[in-house]
């Protein structure tokens, strides 16, 4: 299968894509910058994702599944100024929901076109159960993500599109080394029943198997990956 993954130069997205490749599938993937076969593509940018898209397509020629990993993970403080405030919601809404719908709308026209295909959302389980007072608007993109997963999912069942969604809690990469220091990493694992963050390479096995094996009776299904920390 041909597989277009965002985010794919580290963390989750490097471990998801070496998992697929592993697995006998073309990876397409993406980075902000490129480079090493990737596609750039800065998702903070309007207009980024269909561009990226397109390349993908005039590479791989069709695709079979869309992986949308690549977020960003920024905090502004609760007692911002409006202007502070406002430029740090509008830059991670567009960079980690609006970029992605873009691509599942144009993965959603592409698949009915040829009868069928699968998207995976990376999303994180703030999407559930919120996050601290610095990311009210991280927790707000990713809740958002996954409603329009489950949305996908009941849209197009019929047409075998499927939509899929990953909820890791903290993960071990390069994104939340530096943030688990800084907050206390012994208070954060004492949060997590299992007793420590998942590895980067779990969240992309599951990627993986939610990409190309999850049943279709699944779709819609959202997969909690984060030792327990959050239950529903």
């Amino acid at each position: 299968m041909n597989i277009l993954l965002t985010g794919a130069s580290r963390g989750i997205g490097k471990a998801a894509a070496d998992a697929l490749s592993a697995a006998g599938h073309r990876v397409i993937g993406t980075s902000t910058r490129g480079g090493n076969g990737l596609i750039a593509a800065d998702f903070a940018e309007p207009g980024a994702a269909r561009r990226c898209w397109a390349e993908a397509l005039t590479q791989a020629g069709t695709i079979d599944v869309l992986v949308n990993n690549a977020g960003i993970y920024e905090s502004v403080e609760d007692s911002a100024g409006p202007d502070d405030w406002q430029a740090a919601w509008a830059r991670t809404m567009q960079v980690n929901l609006q970029a992605a719908v873009d691509l599942c709308q144009e993965a959603v026209t592409h698949f009915r076109a040829q009868g069928g295909g699968r998207i995976v959302n990376v999303a994180s389980r703030a999407g559930y159960r919120g996050d601290s007072p610095q990311h009210w608007h991280y927790a707000a993109s990713k809740a958002a993500l996954i409603a329009v997963t489950k949305t996908i999912a009941r849209g197009y069942a019929g047409e075998n599109i499927l939509a899929y969604g990953v909820t890791p809690g903290f993960t071990v990469t390069e994104m939340t080394e530096e943030y688990l220091a800084s907050r206390g990493g012994a208070k954060i694992l004492a949060d997590i029943p299992l007793g420590r963050v998942a590895s980067a390479a779990e969240i992309g096995e599951t990627i993986r198997w939610l990409a190309t094996d999850a049943p279709p009776s699944a779709t819609g299904t959202i997969v909690d990956v984060n030792g327990a920390s959050y239950v529903r």
